[in-house]
């Protein structure tokens, strides 16, 4: 069963405050074109970063590799592991057939991918990301992929009933420039994108922060390209015994958002659910309990 061991950029973001001056200029090089940065031969990547080969070697060491040609391996093993196919996802997991039910082995992949995903959380990132979504002087826009398109729905659904100015993006990119034309500084672009990612939704990102727009991205554990440009990244873990991502771990995070949002604007929400309640009475759309 594929493990849950740190990637490369995430044991150089928990080495930070431990390196010198010189690997941490190495680290900026390395993060900035991540992973392929990793990949370019020894001098190039000390040149690149303006550092000598001995430190290059010296932080592969700090980071638990025996050498800057396991770090490498490790990276060439991530970029595997971003463009797999879905027939090739369901062939790389191991189990045991006899163990238990499939619906707990199941289960206990996808509350591991929680737990390790919640330990990786900033909480300062999650606060801040909660206030921007709840400043309603700031309109909001969400898009999603091909597979998390229904990560993006829930998320708008419920961000469209606690506050004003919601935004779903439709689902043809051909029409996205339309809404571009009225994003500025004061708009908050959220895009949902795991592997096999999506260059459309990449461009949408590019375009959308040269604008000034506040871009917050979901994405997996080895992060979009969007990862760039986005002025906040959640990670969430996605792997699962199956040919198909799990999205679970990022869908915990967006509710635990949604719940934080609405609780900051707690007394314009209940308004607001109230007005929307009284409409579904009016129109019959929903039975009432009997």
């Amino acid at each position: 069963m594929p493990g849950t061991s740190k990637l490369v950029k995430q044991r150089i973001q928990d080495e930070t405050e431990h390196l010198t001056r010189s690997e941490r200029q190495l680290a900026s090089i390395l993060l900035q074109d991540y992973p392929m940065g990793g990949l370019q031969s020894i001098t190039k990547l000390a040149a690149a970063a303006g550092v000598s080969t001995p430190t290059v070697i010296r932080m592969a060491r700090k980071l638990g590799f025996d050498g800057f040609p396991a770090l490498q391996d490790a990276l060439r093993e991530e970029v595997a592991a971003q463009i797999k196919k879905p027939i090739s996802k369901r062939d790389g997991w191991v189990v045991d057939e006899g163990a238990e039910h499939p619906l707990m082995r199941f289960a206990q992949v996808v509350w591991a991918n929680m737990r390790h995903t919640l330990e990786r959380t900033d909480t300062a990132l999650f606060d801040r990301a909660a206030a921007i979504l709840a400043d309603t002087t700031r309109p909001l826009y969400v898009v999603g992929g091909r597979i998390t398109r229904s990560n993006a729905d829930y998320l708008y659904n419920h961000m469209q009933i606690i506050r004003p100015n919601v935004t779903m993006l439709g689902n043809s990119a051909n029409v996205w420039p339309q809404y571009l034309l009225d994003m500025d500084q004061s708009s908050v672009l959220v895009i949902f994108d795991i592997r096999r990612y999506e260059a459309h939704l990449e461009k949408l990102a590019q375009i959308a922060s040269e604008r000034g727009v506040t871009v917050i991205l979901f994405t997996d554990q080895w992060g979009s390209p969007i990862g760039r440009v986005a002025n906040l990244t959640f990670n969430g873990l996605v792997e699962a015994p199956s040919s198909w991502d799990s999205t679970i771990a990022l869908q915990l995070i967006v509710e635990a958002l949604i719940a934080e949002v609405q609780g900051a604007r707690w007394e314009e929400s209940k308004e607001r659910i109230e007005e929307l309640e009284a409409m579904f009475s009016s129109t019959r759309l929903f039975r009432s309990p009997t």
